[in-house]
């Protein structure tokens, strides 16, 4: 599985949201920065902690022109009840098929229980990879000061 590299494309992987929706990823960001993080699911203190993060910050990246969406292997019933838990405002995606996200975007997966281990990815208005965050446990995750402050250079500094 290579790894998604800067100025790569993202891949087509449209996920099914908590809220009944199919989001088309890159295609529903087109024109915006994005986010999408994969999270290791509900249980994971360390995933809560980040989706909160980036809802905290959800003002201040809406006005930096940045989308933000989850997903994880969560049943729709358990995603949903960690996003009304961390009242989250993003899409919340569910019901991953771990290997199959992994082959397109080169997560790491976990083998047993299988489940996606925290990647964080930030999206360029065409779609294409500025940063890829690949971990391979609980911690090392994009953080949201860290992509507003990435997006404004790049909005600066790359014509």
């Amino acid at each position: 599985m290579p790894l998604l590299n800067p100025g790569d494309p993202f891949p087509r992987l449209t996920i099914s949201t908590t809220d009944g929706q199919a989001l088309a990823i890159p295609d529903a960001f087109a024109g915006d920065f994005a986010v999408v993080l994969f999270n290791r699911g509900a249980w994971c203190p360390f995933c809560n902690a980040q989706l909160r993060a980036f809802e905290r910050a959800s003002a201040t990246l809406a006005e930096t022109g940045i989308r933000v969406a989850a997903l994880s292997v969560d049943d729709k019933e358990t995603a949903a009840e960690m996003a009304a838990k961390n009242k989250l405002t993003f899409p919340v995606g569910y019901g991953a098929d771990a290997r199959a996200v992994a082959e397109l975007t080169g997560a790491f997966v976990n083998p047993d229980p299988v489940y996606l281990q925290s990647t964080g990815f930030v999206l360029d208005p065409a779609g294409n990879v500025i940063v890829s965050v690949y971990s391979s446990g609980a911690i090392g995750r994009l953080v949201p000061d860290d992509v507003v402050g990435l997006v404004r250079y790049v909005r600066e500094h790359v014509a």
